[in-house]
């Protein structure tokens, strides 16, 4: 094997303090072998080195939450013995260079951090993050990233029901493309990773093993410059028909009692799967690498071991259950191979062409990865390095209607129908309420309860105060969820952020996830699941262009009769308008200013958490009583573009109480839309709401002046039509 040069060791991204921790753990030098192993499990997409310090301070426990971080996604009791599983991940480099393959593998990935647990996937969604429009790579990154998601999802039978895309010129070299999976599984038939009973078999499932992904966890921790494109070996190639294969293979032995423990191969492949098997057990690992099925020639260990080659699982079975689970996985034309076994070593121990070529105590590389507690300004000091001018005087509009048109036909707030005509929205025939409304609500199949999903952040807020930034994101998920009648049950998370090791950008992790975590705690609202993706940023666009700090959220809430479920649309004419909560008339960091006047001025909207639990669970009470006919959350753009949204969903107008800018376009948050019937008005002394209009026409009525709805349509899908025809 390759001597082990300090060049060796720089290209596999360990610091020179950690490859002295290398040395002290193995007791020698390692192989090339057990350096990439080390490389890959100690970097920051798999050790998560530089936040772990942090994320152990966030709230993830409930009396419904039975299994938060550490497996391979999160679970919620959601009654009748069953649960639904969930967690969200980024698949942001590779998305970037090479768009269809990197967002379709993303979406792979998550679904089998789903199913391996024992759930039946029921629902995908994205948070997606691209650059400005008249960028020369953006539109083919969006067409790639969009087709990829809706090639995999649809192909293998998972409906795609939701999500948000946000455009800033801050990911103009790094996109953001984080996808999530809600499953459902019985309470009694979930699965865990920990490998137990030595002498228990290691058997490989799925597809075969090539050399694709190799190193990608590595490069997904680390910036990109001029020579990213080069990375493309480094992206994995997706085969969404072998997945549905595989999904159907381990739901059948699931079924079983074969199975003591499984792991779907991720980001680091055999090597993460093997290694966090073993030491979640307290165990040891002996694995035969000529066993691996492989689908190129001459494939090394370290090859195998690296590789990301997509739809493949690891399980531990019971002695005695190989041909069992092998004739079920050959029954769907997979790959099935006993490859090793449990044993009581505590060691990863890989034996190829007879010889020992990889023996690491299993400790070091999972418990014992390097963990940071990196400098980072505090919050004042981060205030003043980001430069966020004050808001300042603020003209008032001479034409409300004007910029009402003018923010509509944005990127940020267009239509984003030319994305979703893409997804398949309804296969499983569960879907109550895709794109377009507040969350997607997805039917337990077979019963009365659903699903409600949402997925939100608002990077601008993020960049100009990351504890309140991070506050809000929690909370929008949570206002969503309870708009269309749900009750908020728990989050999963995709934290992206840029490098770690500049201490604004650490503080921006440490301020955002301080405000995520008081938002959980105060609206009852664990963390279950989630993931952490740092260093994206790019050289390549000239100078050290960092992402704006982009926690994102997604949340799941259960509702227990989908026959009270609220939509945004305006159902009638005549009806009441009316407004939950107050206003503030504050318009910084307002799409309004960015859109109308080019400022990203002031400081975000506060989110008050008493205001926004208390308005959360008014509303759920007025549409479980059926008192309110649609509700819609006010969040970017503000009053105006919320009363938009309801008319055009509902093709009816309205006319509204005289206004000025601010209270027309403030982002204050805690806040809902409701409309009811006017012979049935809102009890004032349980509901903080004011009336602020009345439905009918074919126009919102601004001022006394009509915006005629065919216009406000024509400029919501005028920008993705345009765009994509141009």
């Amino acid at each position: 094997m390759a001597e082990i040069t300090p060049e060796i060791v720089a290209q596999h991204g360990l610091s020179e303090d950690e490859y002295q921790r290398v040395l002290h753990a193995l007791g020698r030098e390692p192989n090339l072998v057990e350096l990439g192993i080390f490389s890959v499990m100690w970097s920051e997409h798999c050790s998560y080195k530089s936040s772990r310090l942090h994320l152990k301070k966030l709230p993830t426990e409930a009396p419904w939450v039975i299994c938060g971080p550490g497996e391979n996604a999160g679970i919620i009791d959601i009654g009748d013995g069953q649960a639904a599983i969930f967690k969200m991940e980024s698949h942001n480099h590779p998305s970037y260079i090479e768009p269809y393959q990197g967002a379709a593998t993303g979406v792979g990935g998550i679904l089998r951090d789903v199913f391996t647990m024992g759930a039946r996937p029921v629902a995908n969604m994205n948070a997606l993050r691209f650059g400005r429009p008249d960028h020369p790579k953006m539109k083919s990154l969006v067409q790639g990233v969009v087709a990829g998601i809706g090639g995999y999802g649809n192909c293998v039978g998972v409906p795609t029901v939701g999500g948000e895309t946000n455009f800033h010129k801050a990911y103009d070299g790094n996109i953001l493309v984080n996808a999530m999976t809600v499953g459902v599984a019985d309470t009694d038939k979930i699965f865990y990773s920990a490998a137990t009973g030595i002498g228990n078999p290691i058997v490989y499932v799925g597809s075969k093993t090539g050399r694709d992904g190799i190193h990608g966890a590595t490069m997904a921790s680390a910036d990109f410059d001029e020579k990213s494109e080069e990375k493309r070996p480094t992206v994995q190639v997706g085969d969404p028909f072998t997945e549905k294969l595989l999904i159907e293979a381990c739901l059948e032995l699931m079924a079983t009692d074969a199975i003591v423990a499984i792991q779907d191969m991720g980001a680091a492949g055999l090597t993460s799967s093997s290694v966090e098997m073993a030491s979640k057990g307290g165990a040891g690992i002996r694995l035969n690498m000529n066993l691996v099925p492989c689908r190129e020639e001459g494939m090394t260990p370290y090859e195998m071991m690296l590789s990301e080659s997509q739809e493949r699982m690891l399980m531990v079975l019971k002695p005695g259950k190989e041909p069992m689970a092998e004739a079920i996985f050959r029954k769907w034309e997979l790959d099935f191979a006993v490859i090793g076994e449990v044993t009581d070593t505590g060691h990863m121990v890989l034996e190829f062409d007879g010889e020992v070529v990889c023996d690491i105590p299993l400790g070091p590389l999972a418990d014992d990865a390097p963990l940071y507690d990196r400098p980072h300004l505090s919050l004042e000091e981060y205030k003043a390095w980001a430069k966020v001018k004050p808001l300042g005087e603020v003209p008032q509009s001479p034409d409300l209607g004007a910029d009402l048109l003018k923010l509509m036909a944005c990127p940020d707030l267009a239509s984003r129908h030319w994305i979703w005509e893409q997804y398949d929205s309804q296969v499983g025939a569960d879907t109550l309420q895709k794109s377009g409304g507040d969350a997607a609500v997805v039917r337990v199949h077979g019963t009365k309860k659903a699903l409600a999903i949402s997925t939100d952040c608002t990077p601008r807020y993020c960049y100009a105060d990351p504890y309140e930034g991070g506050k809000q994101a929690v909370a929008e998920t949570y206002r969503n969820i309870s708009a269309v009648g749900a009750t908020p049950l728990a989050i999963t998370n995709c934290l992206n952020f840029a490098n770690p090791q500049r201490p604004e950008i650490m503080a921006q992790i440490v301020e955002a996830l301080r405000g995520m975590g008081d938002a959980c705690r105060a609206l009852d609202y664990p963390i279950v699941s989630g993931n952490v993706s740092l260093y994206n940023e790019s050289k390549a666009t000239g100078g050290g262009s960092a992402i704006l700090p982009t926690p994102a959220i997604g949340g799941v809430g259960l509702m227990a009769d989908h026959e009270v479920m609220a939509t945004i649309a305006i159902k009638a004419e005549g009806e009441c308008l009316a407004i939950i909560g107050p206003s503030y008339p504050d318009l910084g960091q307002s799409l309004w200013l960015r859109e109308i006047h080019g400022r990203e001025d002031g400081e975000p909207p506060r989110v008050d958490l008493g205001d926004e639990r208390f308005h959360a669970e008014v509303v759920r009470q007025l549409i479980a009583d059926g008192a309110v006919t649609a509700v819609h959350d006010i969040s970017d753009g503000g009053l105006l573009v919320a009363i938009a949204e309801m008319a055009l969903a509902g093709n009816i107008g309205a006319t509204i109480d005289p206004m000025d800018t601010a209270f027309a376009f403030n982002e204050t948050q805690s806040r809902y839309l409701v409309t009811y019937p006017a012979d049935k008005p809102l009890d004032r002394s349980k509901v903080p709401f004011e009336k602020i209009g009345t439905t009918g026409g074919d126009a919102l009525v601004i001022n006394g002046q009509p915006v005629a709805l065919s216009a406000l349509r024509e400029a919501s899908e005028s920008f993705f039509r345009d765009w994509m025809e141009g």
